[in-house]
């Protein structure tokens, strides 16, 4: 059977607790019930999001942009304004806002330094 599509992404943090709270403040993710006590899982869709805890021999600090090469975007409703939020509290800007063929799109750099894209067309 051929591969249907991507079900499922997760990003490892230094800090669980801290870039949980980064996510539901700045992009307003929600917090799924389910999911293992080294891991958050958010309420998203189509494809599920979470954040864990580092497996054992990764380290974050031993690359320059952890997760280089690979490009995550999310669908925002009000991209502006989350860039405008971030931009007000000094989060890295990777790139400011465009319109484009995605909507309102920008980058930023969360806070392991993962580069995130969000945009508003669905």
């Amino acid at each position: 059977m051929p591969v249907t599509g991507p079900d499922f992404l997760s990003l490892q943090v230094r800090d669980l607790g801290a870039s949980q709270a980064f996510y539901e403040r700045y992009l307003g993710l929600v917090r799924s019930p389910a999911g293992p006590p080294h891991a958050v899982v958010f309420t998203t869709a189509p494809i599920a999001f979470a954040l864990r805890d580092l497996v054992p021999g990764t380290d974050l600090d031993a690359v320059a942009q952890p997760g280089l090469g690979v490009a995550l975007w999310m669908h925002a409703t009000d991209v502006q304004a989350i860039h405008d939020e971030l931009a007000a509290a000094g989060h890295r800007i990777v790139s400011a806002p465009i319109d484009g063929p995605f909507g309102r799109t920008f980058t930023f750099a969360d806070l392991d330094g993962y580069h995130v894209t969000l945009h508003d067309r669905a």
